[in-house]
């Protein structure tokens, strides 16, 4: 068994259908290769599934550099809109900050738009379209 010296975290994302429109876009904004979709009609629960489901997402998984997200359709009643957390990016400079909050912001719910604060070159608060939180943050010096 390969042991690696620390932890990663890697968030996956639950989608009511329309998680494939949505990695599509973060694979677009985060510049990083198209994912692979692997469908509930190519499982073995293929079955279990109404036909209008079998097309979803039963998982993907969208590798940035080396951070990876994660993500399915959650089939109905299963469903649950996202809570209590946000997906944090620190895009590393104010352009970038800039570039991802305006594709990612698009026909979302912004709770706090990108400005600069007393921490931070650049912060927002948002829901995404597709119902995911997300914060933007360029850190300042401290």
């Amino acid at each position: 068994m390969l042991e690696r010296e620390f932890m990663k975290f890697n968030p996956h994302f639950h989608f009511d259908g329309n998680c494939e429109e949505a990695f599509t876009l973060y694979a677009k904004v985060f510049n990083a290769k198209q994912p692979t979709f692997f469908r509930f009609a190519d499982s073995p629960i293929a079955g279990q599934v109404s036909q209008d489901w079998a097309k979803k997402v039963m998982h993907v998984t969208l590798t940035v550099g080396d951070q990876v997200l994660m993500g399915a359709d959650a089939p109905p009643p299963h469903f649950r809109q996202p809570q209590g957390f946000a997906v944090n990016v620190d895009p590393g400079n104010e352009a970038e900050a800039e570039r991802i909050y305006k594709a990612l912001s698009d026909g979302g719910k912004i709770g706090m738009p990108l400005q600069e604060t007393f921490w931070a070159k650049r912060y927002a608060q948002f829901v995404d379209r597709f119902g995911t939180p997300w914060m933007i943050n360029v850190s300042k010096p401290m």
